[in-house]
């Protein structure tokens, strides 16, 4: 199978998904085009622009060969049979549907890039997350062209997980792709199918219309969102009766109707997809009238608020009702470990939060940039002068009244928490926002430690 293809967008969907492509179909040649000359320099280079493990592996084989990043985005889509977009759809900050609905201006744009410039039978997938019906829009767009091209549009959404993206693109659950029900569509599908059926079996090649594709990324987040919303109310309340939450999400989770997944309590859930989803889903209901089926899905974000919110002033009140002028060691910046995406990381609340009562921050995360950390924190106000930014955990936490730690690196399992309690001001607060410590070794050390849904009440042993 030889053809050309061309991504617009060298994201964190993009590049991934085009390189894992390339590295599947070596006759096929995949171009990933982005207008950011900065990224694009950052995947021809030694360190890519984002991290996945697994993925410099990939990139690497394939680069050069089959695999391109270039910024020459209009001639790639003059010579490219299937064209994938992949920009961003941030939710908008202006104007109608301000706060949730998603800003499409970006789609919009490369549909009408593609309209000019594309010749032949072209293929356009939607690959980046839009509201229902956005394929009709981009449909108009590119047939308000002079007939260079004939045009079928498909949607063809992403399911990736950040930080497995690799192991979601060799073995995903299922690759859904949309697309009109007329024979153009059908062959357009086809086309599209048989790149990926050179490594994922047929039988979870799945293609539905056009807006039961785009209808099901909305949904399937949001679904997985709320089971984490779910669990996180749980873990007030066990925090209140003594009950401890993942004793209680082992025993929901067993019962065979609910299943284990996404029942893990944290202090919130965080990423470029969760919260936008919700809220685009909220905004389209409210579109067609269902009010009260929006108040149900707006209630997933709020309770997610409400969980960093809750964290935050649980650091306050434990530190005496005051943390002035008190220097606190946060641990972990990125939304989830394996990543270095910050985007919605709950991080960047608490810690706002936290300089907001006036707090010291000491900040330690192993992928995170310190640029794109102080970007995040949004440097106003003398704040400034209230972070310090550490590639040693071990420094960050010396002369600090409390840790928090809020991603869930493994690295952050190994350290030496005796040594770090040491060089501690006492008492010494700890704060595991990921349960991901056993808090009584940490309270034997002798921290006052605190846990995510952790009542204080012992569990009965059953002989």
């Amino acid at each position: 199978m030889s053809m050309n293809i061309c991504c617009i967008g060298a994201g964190y969907v993009g590049g991934p998904t085009m390189a894992m492509i390339a590295f599947k179909n070596p006759d096929v040649r995949v171009t990933v085009v982005d207008i950011n000359e900065e990224r694009i320099n950052q995947w021809n280079s030694d360190t890519l622009p984002i991290f996945e493990p697994g993925l410099d592996e990939i990139v690497k084989e394939v680069r050069g060969k089959n695999l391109f990043f270039s910024t020459e985005v209009d001639e790639r889509i003059q010579d490219s049979d299937i064209i994938f977009v992949s920009v961003n759809t941030p939710t908008k900050t202006y104007g109608v549907g301000h706060g949730f609905a998603a800003d499409l201006q970006y789609v919009e744009r490369c549909a009408r890039r593609i309209g000019e410039l594309a010749t032949g039978d072209t293929v356009v997938v939607e690959k980046s997350t839009v509201p229902v019906c956005t394929a009709e829009s981009v449909r108009k767009i590119l047939e308000s062209y002079p007939h260079k091209a004939n045009f079928q549009v498909l949607s063809n959404p992403e399911f990736l997980a950040e930080g497995t993206a690799v192991q979601d693109l060799l073995n995903p659950d299922r690759v859904l792709i949309g697309g009109e029900p007329s024979p153009e569509g059908d062959k357009a599908v086809q086309k599209l199918a048989d790149v990926y059926a050179s490594w994922v079996p047929k039988e979870k090649i799945i293609t539905t219309n056009l807006w039961s594709s785009e209808l099901s990324k909305l949904a399937a987040n949001a679904f997985l969102a709320q089971r984490i919303s779910s669990i996180n109310t749980i873990s007030a309340l066990c925090e209140q009766t003594g009950a401890d939450v993942d004793e209680v999400a082992e025993a929901i989770g067993l019962d065979t109707r609910i299943g284990p997944k996404f029942l893990k309590s944290s202090v919130g859930f965080g990423g470029s997809c969760f919260q936008k989803d919700i809220l685009n889903l909220v905004y389209l209901c409210e579109s067609f009238g269902l009010h009260e089926v929006a108040q149900y899905w707006h209630q997933v974000v709020i309770m997610n608020d409400y969980q960093k919110e809750r964290f935050g002033q649980r650091i306050v009140k434990a530190l005496f009702d005051t943390v002035s002028d008190k220097k606190i060691a946060v641990l972990g910046f990125a939304f989830k470990k394996d990543t270095n995406d910050t985007r919605e990381s709950p991080a960047i609340d608490i810690c706002k939060d936290l300089l907001a009562e006036h707090a010291s921050l000491a900040i330690h995360d192993p992928r995170v940039s310190q640029e794109q950390l102080l970007k995040d924190l949004e440097m106003e106000n003398g704040t400034a002068d209230q972070i310090s930014l550490h590639d040693d955990p071990y420094e960050a936490a010396k002369g600090a009244h409390a840790i928090a730690l809020l991603t869930d690196w493994d690295s952050f399992k190994d350290l030496d928490y005796s040594k770090i309690y040491e060089s501690m001001a006492k008492p010494a607060f700890f704060f595991d926002g990921r349960n991901l410590l056993d808090l009584e070794e940490l309270r034997k050390i002798g921290f006052e430690a605190f846990g995510i849904g952790k009542g204080t009440k012992k569990k009965v042993a059953v002989s």
